[in-house]
Parts: structure tokens; sequence; C-alpha cells
């Protein structure tokens, strides 16, 4: 038996505002054709009346060909109206940056914000870690993160 990841999804208030944040913080690269989803099928699959989906996949950096972020806007869409770091489910997406400021200005310019402070540690032999966590303009939590030796 073969299992391979493919991707993670995103669900968005605006697709096209969120997926042009990852594009231009994190140099995702869109993969297309966009998705424009509705019909019988999707209703069958996601147990929803009247669904549809729009949106794309990102393929995520330092990769060719997935895996992807995928970033969909569900019609209807249920809001999120709490978000925590610690809540139970999916936490984060993390991203290796060379310059852990540089990004956290980035994100800032297009919207995103912080949710603490940038931190250094030492961690002996495995190397020092300069990070933050932080949230893209929907809420939702991405760690920024430098590794060296």
């Amino acid at each position: 038996m073969s299992i391979k990841f493919v991707h993670t999804n995103l669900n968005a208030k605006d697709w096209r505002k969120l997926s042009q944040f990852y594009i231009e913080v994190f140099d995702c690269k869109p993969q297309y054709p966009e998705r424009d989803l509705s019909g019988e099928w999707l209703e069958q699959l996601t147990d929803i009346k009247d669904a549809r989906i729009k949106g794309i996949h990102l393929i995520l950096p330092g990769y060719d060909n997935g895996p992807t972020l995928e970033i969909f806007e569900y019609d209807p869409l249920i809001p999120e109206n709490q978000f925590s770091i610690n809540k139970q489910g999916f936490g984060h997406i993390a991203f290796h940056v060379d310059d852990v400021e540089a990004v956290v200005n980035k994100l800032l310019e297009h919207g995103g914000k912080l949710l603490g402070d940038i931190i250094e540690k030492d961690y002996g032999e495995i190397g020092y870690l300069t990070a933050v966590y932080a949230q893209d303009p929907e809420g939702n939590f991405i760690e920024i993160q430098n590794w060296r030796t």
C-alpha cells in the first residue's frame, strides 16, 4: 500500500484575498486551474445541500508539484468566531524562512498580525531557533521559523 501526503485545506471567507496573502508573503505558487465545484456529487461528498466550492491550490515553497495548500471558499460557509492557538484540531501551518523579521514585516504589511513575540531559543545540539506565531488576515495560525546550527 502506498500513501502520499497531498494537501492541507484552509476554508476562507474570501479565497482570492487569502490565497494572494500566501502568494505574496510566503512565495506560494498557484496551481491552476482554479476550482468552481458544485453538483450532486459534491452534495454527496460533503453532505451539504446546494454546496458550492470555489478556490485554488497553492504549491508550497520549496516544492515543484506539491504538496499544496488548498484554499477553498464554501457556499454556504459556517464562520468561525473563536480562534485559539491551543484549540483541538489542526493548529497551524509552519514555514522555514531565512529571515524571520523580514517575513514578519511582509506579513504585517499584507494584513496579518502577530500572536506573540519573536523568540530566540538555543536548543544545544539541535540548533538555534528563531520563531513567532502569527495569524493570516482571516485568523488562521502560522508559525514562522528559522533553525540554524
